[in-house]
């Protein structure tokens, strides 16, 4: 679970997100990762807030733990009273992860990464069919100093 240690703190800034076809908003973000459970579990808890009304439009929560049988990271993650259930996949000599899922025609990935400017970038595409992908959400965030 250390390899996640990247992810541990408070972060705020900014997100643009698509909720219908023609229905985007640009939102305040802030993210926040603890590990719990004496380091087994590490929860990250976001909130994004309308730009225009301050209003939530996104809440979203997700615990990462690891399967020491197959060596693995998986991830359950909550929003919009859904929830879904995956593999991370750390990325390879950096501070960031990949996931996504599919169900039927539609396949989402997902990638995170800490920039070197100290920035948790995210970007969210879906892939319905034999559409080109479509962003559901980019995030930039920086580490909160308090």
């Amino acid at each position: 679970m250390k390899k996640l240690d990247f992810l541990v703190g408070k972060w705020t800034g900014q997100a643009f997100i698509l909720r219908r076809a023609a229905e985007a908003a640009e939102l305040f973000l802030t993210e926040e990762a603890a590990y719990k459970l004496g380091g087994l579990i590490l929860v990250i808890e976001g909130m994004g807030r309308a730009k225009s009304d301050g209003a939530p439009m996104l809440q979203a929560f997700a615990v990462i733990s690891y399967e020491d049988e197959y060596g693995t990271y998986r991830m359950r993650a909550f929003n919009d009273g859904r929830f879904l259930e995956t593999e991370v996949k750390l990325s390879e000599g950096e501070r960031g992860m990949t996931w996504g899922f599919a169900l039927g025609e539609i396949t989402t990935k997902s990638i995170l990464h800490i920039n070197e400017s100290e920035e948790w970038t995210e970007v969210h595409e879906i892939t319905i069919g034999s559409e080109p992908p479509r962003r559901l959400l980019e995030v930039t965030v920086g580490r909160d100093i308090a």
